[in-house]
């Protein structure tokens, strides 16, 4: 009897220490890196996307995020295309991961690139704001300036846009234009091969308005270069920025969101969505990437990969819509 009791003791022990291990196995990630992993940027090294990446790359790192090197891999082309097509080269392999922009969006509905469901949705990092700017000396002394001017004539003013048709630059302006009742096709519109193009060709009198990253605003404001007139932020701004006033504030319920997000090829499983939604978050929690969105004047919005999946699909019918009342979705 007492050998029998002693067994159950020995039983009972067991199960316990077998339960336990399992509850334990559970709360460990199930997937891991084992092999370096490639953070992937859309363009060429010193760009924006390189930069964040490479940020991002030295954080997780010197924070112990990451038990694995993470290499910053460039393939610039084709307005993402070759940077997305070399992701997709790797189906369900989470050590790869591109940081797209709202240009997924655009180019795909454009018919110039592949469409953001062939990709698994991993974490959606932070938004980029826009910023209208003028010259100095300029007339226009509000974002109200520029809609009553285009109302009595929509070809009254020039516009500067970096780097194509429907993107968040352009969108920064078309759309509080096509909320006031503004025809947006007819919109004379210039297109630059950067920001800085677009701005010194206004400085130079060859265009009117130029919309722009608010970081980049900030800087030429800071050194007197333009007038900032309106943000499209769903608030103000800080710093050279603060006394900007929104889209919304001047009465246009316009929000304008260059977003950055991480994505990973097609295939990938919940466990090593899991994996990173961990790691990122850690990551966006840093007091160091909290000092570079506020220095970049970036907005934090971290979101899931189930919530980023709708954010994406609310956004790019957005988008659609948009870009068919400029006559660009392609057919």
């Amino acid at each position: 009897m007492l050998g029998s009791a002693a067994y159950r003791v020995r039983a009972a022990g067991l199960a316990i220490v077998l339960v336990t291990a399992v509850g334990v196995a559970q709360a460990q990630p199930a997937w891991k890196p084992d092999k370096a992993v490639e953070l992937i940027a859309l363009n060429a090294p010193g760009g924006g996307g390189d930069r964040i990446l490479r940020i991002m790359a030295a954080i997780m790192q010197e924070r112990r995020h990451l038990e694995v090197p993470a290499n910053v891999v460039n393939k610039p082309g084709g307005g993402g295309a070759v940077a997305y097509a070399y992701l997709n080269q790797h189906p369900g392999d989470a050590h790869y991961l591109v940081l797209a922009s709202k240009s997924l969006l655009t180019n795909h509905i454009a018919g110039r690139g592949p469409s953001y469901t062939e990709f698994t949705p991993v974490a959606f990092l932070f938004g980029e704001y826009i910023s209208v700017t003028v010259k100095p000396d300029s007339p226009l002394r509000t974002g109200r300036d520029i809609v009553e001017r285009l109302r009595k004539d929509p070809a009254a003013l020039s516009f500067g846009i970096a780097t194509s048709m429907g993107n968040p630059n352009h969108q920064g302006v078309a759309s509080a234009l096509k909320a006031a009742g503004v025809d947006i096709r007819k919109m004379r519109t210039v297109i630059f091969p950067s920001g800085g193009a677009a701005t010194t060709a206004m400085l130079g009198g060859h265009v009117d308005v130029v919309p722009i990253t608010a970081a980049f605003a900030a800087s030429m404001a800071r050194q007197g270069q333009v007038r900032v007139i309106t943000v499209t932020s769903p608030t103000r701004l800080s710093d050279v920025l603060a006394d900007v006033p929104t889209w919304r504030e001047q009465g246009y319920d316009i929000v304008v969101s260059n977003w950055r997000a991480m994505v990973g090829p097609r295939g990938m499983n919940a466990a090593q969505i899991a994996y990173w939604e961990q790691a990122l978050l850690r990551f966006v929690e840093t007091d160091e990437w909290k000092k570079e969105l506020e220095r970049n004047f970036w907005r934090s919005e971290y979101m899931r990969s189930a919530e980023m999946r709708k954010y994406l699909d609310q956004d790019n019918e957005q988008v659609r819509a948009f870009l068919a009342e400029l006559g660009l979705v392609a057919k």
